[in-house]
């Protein structure tokens, strides 16, 4: 049963693609992206998920966000399930608001044709978070959030840098006050001294929003910096999960020793 601590749990979800081959394209087989997935996450908290690329983290995301369709299995966020066979109680346009995502590429997830102001304050108009009248207030109020100055609302993406532009699409998350923030390989395009920026940005606005976010990189190292429990992903399977520093100082299985072996650390910011 969920309780009201957890924010999310995935029970045995399982998503795989069809392989087809031949002139009729029957299928022969199943990629199995995730396969039987379990876990719970606590509210409040930073639940990294860490492997390599194709163990399946970015589908498990996707499936969270009903991008793709499980095969089997069930997603229940706030008490509730949101994907699966029993899935009827929340609406997308609710799901949607309280649970947005950051993805690898800025450039790729910001609309070229919109000014910073436009970007910021598109989805909060749709939820009724603010109106025309104050939505200016509201975006210069995000900006200054996520450390960059209010002059820049009537530029467009293509005017700034990567870690600016990665700045923006999180305003643009925050701004609908989510309750979960997934941030999928959120940090891996950038250089190493704007990613540590980007990390501290990330762990500044959960302590001050609240926020409950599921950190999803390759890089073991900066899922530690972030992260209050790990799960480590191989071939679409957990195969360690538990708190941060238990998984890392002393892992388990041979896989994630082998991570932790390969990836270079960066040392965990702790609270003054």
């Amino acid at each position: 049963m969920v309780t009201m601590d957890e924010i999310l749990e995935v029970r045995n979800l399982n998503v795989w693609f069809p392989v087809k081959r031949g002139i009729l394209a029957r299928t022969v087989g199943h990629v199995k992206a995730v396969n039987g997935v379990s876990f719970k996450m606590e509210r409040g908290e930073t639940l990294g998920v860490v492997g390599e690329s194709g163990c399946g983290k970015s589908t498990l995301s996707r499936a969270i966000l009903g991008l793709v369709r499980p095969t089997k299995g069930e997603i229940f966020f706030d008490g509730r399930c949101i994907r699966g066979a029993s899935a009827h109680e929340m609406t997308r346009r609710e799901c949607a608001r309280k649970i947005q995502v950051v993805f690898q590429d800025p450039l790729a997830s910001l609309n070229p044709r919109h000014t910073v102001r436009e970007i910021l304050t598109e989805g909060m108009l749709y939820h009724g978070l603010c109106d025309r009248a104050n939505a200016r207030d509201k975006a210069a109020a995000l900006l200054t959030k996520v450390g960059l100055p209010t002059h820049i609302l009537d530029r467009y993406p293509h005017e700034f840098s990567g870690g600016e532009r990665q700045r923006l699409c999180i305003a643009r998350a925050v701004a609908l006050e989510p309750e979960l923030l997934i941030c999928d390989e959120a940090v891996s395009a950038l250089d190493l001294s704007i990613r540590a920026q980007i990390l501290d940005l990330l762990v500044g606005l959960k302590e001050k929003m609240g926020l409950s976010i599921l950190f999803i990189s390759h890089d073991i190292g900066v899922v530690q910096h972030v992260s209050d429990r790990v799960i480590v992903m191989n071939k679409g399977e957990i195969v360690e999960s538990g708190q941060c520093a238990d998984v890392l100082g002393n892992p388990k299985d041979e896989y994630t020793k082998a991570l932790i072996a390969s990836v270079p650390r960066i040392k965990r910011r702790h609270s003054a």
